[in-house]
């Protein structure tokens, strides 16, 4: 499988999933962007079509092992925020990708710091 069609397929996914996955004030969508070196994460409300609070892993602190280390810190710092912004509650989107590595490490980081996902 080339390139071309392994990302063709993950939009596929992600459109797929963005038929079902919707944010709101009360409810916001956790939507997750991972690159081959970075992660970022945004809490936005698709109904006001505004992001409410973003974390990336240029924020984090170096110290943390790996991407995957730095993915988990990525959910701690980004369920602070969400926490400070009066939220608790999210809807998870994991952008066409697998709920593996590090993906499944920012969500359980930010699970891990009081988020309902």
């Amino acid at each position: 499988m080339d390139a071309k069609s392994r990302r063709r397929a993950r939009v596929r996914r992600h459109v797929r999933v963005r038929t079902k996955v919707a944010g709101s004030a009360a409810r916001p969508r956790l939507a997750v962007f991972r690159s081959n070196r970075h992660i970022y994460a945004q809490l936005i409300d698709d109904d006001a079509a505004r992001t409410l609070a973003a974390a990336s892993d240029a924020e984090v602190k170096a110290g943390a092992k790996g991407k995957i280390g730095s993915a988990k810190a990525v959910g701690e710092l980004l369920a602070e925020r969400a926490k400070a912004a009066g939220i608790e509650r999210v809807v998870f989107d994991r952008g066409g990708r697998l709920y593996h590595g590090r993906v499944a490490a920012l969500a359980d980081g930010a699970r891990e710091k009081g988020l309902q996902i």
